[in-house]
């Protein structure tokens, strides 16, 4: 396992972190108690949960296996979020202050801790001043029931405000964004990563295998069946299958990871898994296994790393559409200077 700064400050973490919206739906918690097992045995320091995820369930799983095993909570930095409902009232979603109150002592409660290293917003909300929420976790902080503030899902222009009024109003700074990235959707490389790198804020990417399309067990023009994410609901989310199906850019993507992952002996998800880790502003990429099985595939990514002709393979190969400007060659010429050469 290896390490990374979390974003821009002095918190150390493992550059793969164990997602746990599975625990309380699609594993059980004898599978999850497992999984956090297996995690920690393999060096694994980070874990990221949420209030919605199971409806608290996984967080309650976390905070029981925490519970059973005193001697890991300080070994680990434990993630948490708030914004989506938890309950049919007028505060029971958003980033108010009134409901973010309630949601980070309900989740203290569930997780069984005294504070949560990393506490996230988990989207943008239109109707919450901005300012309301990152004085919420400049207070949380103060108050020690959090250590850090992140966001989840925001777009560029949200992230960019968030980091600016921080520094304005002098409140605890945003370390992270939890953003979809992966080899099949790499569209915050536009804005989103700039504004990472220029801010020190460090990407925990979700989604890293695209819903399962980079692990190479769904088929060109067949749709999956059986006890698979997508087998189970083809029209499953953004990884749909017959979006991406239609799409020769994915079977370009999964042939390059293929090949990669037989010259370095490796499982595809292995490969995809590197090659996020090493994108620029990537500080641990979210993990998001059913089973043990297929976290133990995960874990092989662990101290892979590709070189640099097999990096632009699967660089090429993903590339995501874009037009001329602002994004394309034009743009980034026009963005660009050199300095000038003496005569």
């Amino acid at each position: 396992m290896r390490y990374r700064n979390l974003g821009a400050t002095g918190t150390v973490v493992s550059t793969l972190c164990l997602g746990t919206m599975t625990f309380g739906a699609e594993t059980d918690e004898a599978g999850s108690f497992a999984q956090l097992d297996r995690f920690v045995e393999a060096g694994g320091t980070f874990v990221d949960t949420a209030d919605v995820y199971s409806a608290g369930v996984s967080e309650e799983i976390v905070g029981r296996w925490l519970r059973a095993r005193p001697d890991v909570r300080d070994r680990l930095v434990i993630a948490t979020k708030g914004r989506f409902p938890m309950g049919p009232g007028a505060n029971d979603a958003g980033l108010s202050r009134v409901h973010l109150t309630r949601a980070l002592d309900a989740s203290l409660r569930r997780l069984g801790v005294e504070a949560v290293d990393l506490y996230q917003a988990h989207a943008w909300d239109p109707l919450t001043p901005l300012p309301e929420t990152l004085r919420f976790f400049d207070d949380a902080v103060r108050a020690g029931k959090i250590r850090y503030a992140g966001v989840s899902n925001f777009t560029g222009w949200q992230l960019q405000k968030a980091a600016l009024l921080t520094q304005h109003l002098n409140l605890t700074p945003i370390v992270t964004l939890q953003p979809q990235y992966n080899l099949l959707a790499r569209e915050i490389e536009f804005e989103l990563v700039p504004v990472c790198e220029n801010e020190g804020i460090g990407i925990l990417p979700w989604s890293p295998l695209g819903g399962g399309w980079l692990t190479g067990k769904y088929q060109r023009d067949s749709a999956p069946t059986g006890a698979t994410r997508l087998g189970e609901n083809p029209e499953r989310g953004v990884e749909a299958y017959a979006g991406r199906n239609a799409e020769e850019r994915t079977w370009r993507v999964l042939d390059a990871v293929r090949e990669i992952a037989g010259e370095r002996g490796v499982s595809m998800s292995a490969v995809a898994l590197a090659w996020l880790a090493a994108r620029p502003a990537v500080t641990s990429v979210i993990l998001g296994a059913r089973t043990i099985e297929q976290l133990d595939d995960n874990l092989t990514a662990a101290d892979l790393v590709l070189d640099a002709e097999q990096m632009r393979r699967l660089d090429e190969a993903s590339a995501p559409p874009v037009g001329d400007y602002p994004y394309g060659g034009a743009g980034v010429r026009q963005r660009g200077r050199d300095l000038p050469t003496g005569s």
